[in-house]
C-alpha cells in the first residue's frame, strides 16, 4: 500500500511539473471535413443570385473582381471561415454551373426568416426559403447525394460529391434571425412581437432536431447582430434620445438583444436533451457591437456610413441603383477605400469589416462555450 502511495505522488509530481513547463499536449484541432450553413444574407454566397437574379456591380469588387452573389464588396464571414478551416469558399445549394460539394453545401438566401412566412405573423416581402424549406433542401441532398454516390464509381465521378461519412464529422452553422426581428418592427406592435420570440426561437431548434436527426453532431448557433446599428435605419430622421452611446437605435437593439436571450436559453437547453453532440453559441451581437463601438480605433470611419448607396434629405437610392430626382441622375457607386468602412450598403458589411468580426469570433472570444471553431467538436 504505502509502495502504492509512494508511486501516486511520483506521477502526480511529473503532471505538475510538466504543467509548469508547459509540456502538456494541446486539444488537437477538430478534422472538419465539410461545412453545411443555413442562413440569410449575412452567410449568402450566392444562393439569392442563383434563385432570383444576379447581383450586379459594384458587389465583389474587393476580392473577386465581380459580382459573385454576395451582399459585400468582398468576402463573407463564412468565407473567411471556411478558409480558417482550410476549406474552399462554400458553393450555394441552388447553383448549379460548376458547383463542388465535396466540402460542404450553403443553404443560406438572403431574406430568408427562420418564421415561415404563411405562419401567423406577417412576413411580406421576405424569402419563401425559410429555415423549414432549408431544412428540406438539405434532407434532400443528403439523400439524394449519398444515393449518387454509391452509384457511381471512381474519382473523377465522385470529386464534387459529399463523402457520405462526412457528415458526422461536419460542422453545422446557422447564421439567421435578423429579418424575422425587422419583420417584427413592421408588425408596429412590440407586444404581439415579444409574443412570438418563443416560437420563432422554437422553430429554431426544430432545425436542430432535423439535423441531429441526420447524424449533424456538432453545431455553431450565431445568434442575431445589433440590427437598431445598421445606417439603412439611422439615415431616417430619429430623435437623440431613441439613440445609446454608440449612436444605435435603442428599440431595434431591445428586440435584437430579447431574441438573443432566449435563443442562448434554448441552446442550452438543446444541449442537455443531446448529450451526443456540441452547440456553440457565438455572441455575433456583442462581437458587432465591439466594433460599431470602437470603429475609428480599428481604423474605420463612423460605423453610420455607407460605402455604397446615397442616402440623403430622405433620397435612398441602394447600392448599384439608378435615381432621376428633379432631372438629375443620382447613382448609388462605391467609394474609393471600402476597407474604411463597416457597412458596405447599409445593411451588410464590407469585407473588411467581415473579416474583423471573423477573426474575434472564430477565436472563440465571443462563444459560449469559448473554444475555438477549430476545437469546436470537443466538449469543454
Amino acid at each position: 500500500m504505502e509502495i502504492l502511495k509512494l508511486s501516486l505522488v511520483v506521477v502526480l509530481f511529473f503532471i505538475v511539473l510538466s504543467v509548469q513547463s508547459g509540456e502538456v499536449k494541446e486539444i488537437p484541432p477538430c478534422s472538419f471535413k465539410a461545412v453545411y450553413v443555413f442562413g440569410d444574407s449575412n452567410s449568402d454566397t450566392g444562393g439569392g443570385s442563383a434563385a432570383f437574379y444576379p447581383a450586379g456591380p459594384p458587389s465583389g469588387e474587393t476580392f473577386f473582381g465581380r459580382p459573385v452573389g454576395r451582399g459585400s464588396d468582398g468576402r463573407l464571414i463564412i468565407d473567411f471561415i471556411a478558409e480558417h478551416l482550410g476549406l474552399p469558399h462554400l458553393s450555394p445549394y441552388l447553383d448549379s454551373v460548376g458547383t463542388s460539394f465535396r466540402h460542404g453545401a450553403n443553404f443560406a438566401i438572403g431574406g430568408s426568416t427562420i418564421r415561415n412566412q404563411n405562419e401567423s405573423m406577417s412576413l411580406n416581402g421576405v424569402s419563401p426559403f425559410s429555415l423549414d424549406i432549408q431544412m428540406i433542401q438539405f434532407n434532400n441532398f443528403k439523400g439524394r447525394t449519398g444515393y449518387l454516390y454509391n452509384q457511381v464509381k471512381g474519382h473523377s465521378q465522385r470529386r464534387n460529391l459529399p463523402r457520405p461519412q462526412d457528415f458526422s464529422n461536419a460542422l453545422y452553422i446557422l447564421d439567421i434571425g435578423q429579418n424575422d426581428i425587422a419583420a417584427g418592427f413592421r408588425m408596429k406592435n412590440d407586444s404581439a412581437f415579444h409574443a412570438a420570440i418563443p416560437d420563432i426561437v422554437e422553430q429554431l431548434a426544430k432545425a436542430v432536431y432535423n439535423l441531429h436527426d441526420q447524424g449533424a453532431r456538432v453545431f455553431w448557433i450565431h445568434n442575431t447582430g445589433p440590427i437598431g446599428c445598421l445606417p439603412v435605419t439611422l439615415h431616417y430622421h430619429l430623435k437623440p434620445e431613441e439613440l445609446d452611446s454608440h449612436g444605435c437605435l435603442k428599440s431595434q437593439n431591445d428586440f435584437a438583444n430579447e431574441f438573443n436571450k432566449q435563443l442562448k436559453e434554448r441552446v442550452i437547453k438543446l444541449r442537455a436533451e443531446f448529450p451526443d453532440a456540441i452547440l456553440t453559441y457565438v455572441d455575433m451581437y456583442a462581437a458587432k457591437y465591439e466594433l460599431i463601438g470602437n470603429a475609428k480605433q480599428e481604423g474605420f470611419f463612423d460605423a453610420a456610413d455607407i460605402c455604397c448607396g446615397f442616402h440623403e434629405d430622405d433620397i435612398h437610392v441602394y447600392c448599384g441603383n439608378k435615381l432621376k430626382f428633379n432631372g438629375t441622375e443620382i447613382y448609388a457607386g462605391t467609394c474609393e477605400d471600402p476597407s474604411k468602412y463597416i457597412s458596405w450598403d447599409g445593411v451588410h458589411y464590407t469585407e473588411a469589416a467581415n473579416h474583423w468580426v471573423a477573426n474575434h469570433i472564430i477565436s472563440g472570444s465571443f462563444s459560449d462555450p469559448p473554444m475555438p471553431i477549430k476545437h469546436a467538436c470537443h466538449k469543454p
